[in-house]
């Protein structure tokens, strides 16, 4: 929203909580939940364009909550951009939507969706994300981004759950192969997000198909993790778990959790441990030639940005 709003857009915003910087930004601040149609309705009308990046992120919890927000949200979504003659919407979706749990390396948009999942999470994202592109027509013109593993300053899932279990002391290495794997550095997914927008029209390369967003630096996941660690000055994560008994701790944890009804995530599951333990690396080419798209901000520039705004700002990923 910050970039639209520099390069002279009118933007408005959709979402359940406050958010007092996007007022001061001059953004048109709405609340409600997607799970409500007609409070999606009326935010959607007026509008140009539409980007969909809301969901319910997670690993853990029912099935119906994930699918309500993630799969029914969208459908309001989609509803409501037909209603108002809403022109173009680009939807965030996830690259896990393809993960099936082995090693993806250099994969690319022919991946198929994975036939089984492990989590929630990435089967609502799947249902949704196909739903997306099947609305794709010569009145609303649809694209799916699959950006990976997003971080940086601004992000609020990967980048403080990190941190904040490196200060707990309660991160571990899955496995000792050193798996490359993507990221995507916040500016450079909301590059990706901008030029989709900006590329789609009814006949152009990118309607009706998503395309995986990364940094093009595929790494070990230990570098990563290290170097957001150590743009907090945090020491780095050495400790390690063999995958296949990751893999069982992860199923017991789900199992005991699931009998005692306990709504807070284990600290381990199925779908974390494959995630950590396994490659997953794709290819960007699509996005490239497309989108327009190319990586402006490098991982290690990324994380010089990274200490530089945790130095200035602590409570950011407090």
């Amino acid at each position: 929203m910050r970039r639209l709003v520099a390069r002279g857009d009118q933007v408005r915003s959709f979402a359940r909580g406050e958010y007092p910087k996007l007022v001061k930004l001059g953004v048109d601040v709405r609340r409600g939940d997607l799970c409500d149609g007609e409070a999606v309705a009326a935010a959607t009308r007026g509008c140009e364009r539409v980007f969909h990046v809301a969901a319910l992120p997670g690993v853990w919890g029912a099935y119906q909550q994930y699918y309500r927000t993630n799969v029914v949200g969208t459908d309001n979504v989609l509803a409501a951009c037909r209603t108002h003659g809403v022109k173009r919407l680009v939807y965030t979706s996830t690259p896990s939507v393809v993960h099936a749990g082995g090693d993806i390396e250099g994969g690319d948009e022919s991946l198929p969706y994975a036939t089984k999942y492990s989590a929630h999470y990435p089967r609502t994202k799947a249902i949704a994300e196909q739903r997306v592109l099947q609305a794709n027509d010569e009145k609303l013109c649809t694209v799916a981004l699959r950006p990976h593993l997003i971080w940086g300053p601004g992000d609020n899932h990967l980048t403080p759950r990190i941190l904040a279990r490196g200060r707990a002391n309660r991160l571990r290495l899955i496995g000792k192969r050193p798996n490359l794997i993507d990221t995507v550095y916040i500016d450079n997914a909301a590059d990706a997000h901008i030029l989709a927008a900006d590329r789609l029209a009814p006949g152009a390369a990118c309607a009706g198909n998503a395309y995986f967003i990364s940094n093009g630096e595929p790494m070990p996941l230990a570098e990563i993790i290290n170097g957001i660690l150590a743009a907090a000055g945090l020491p780095p994560v050495t400790r390690q778990i063999p995958a296949p008994l990751a893999y069982a701790i992860g199923a017991l944890a789900e199992l005991v959790y699931g009998l005692l009804r306990i709504t807070k995530e284990p600290p381990l599951t199925r779908f974390v441990a494959r995630q950590l333990s396994t490659a997953h690396w794709f290819e960007i080419g699509a996005a490239r030639r497309d989108l327009g798209y190319e990586p402006t901000v490098s991982i290690g520039e990324g994380l010089r940005r990274l200490a530089e705004a945790l130095c200035s700002d602590q409570t950011s990923f407090a």
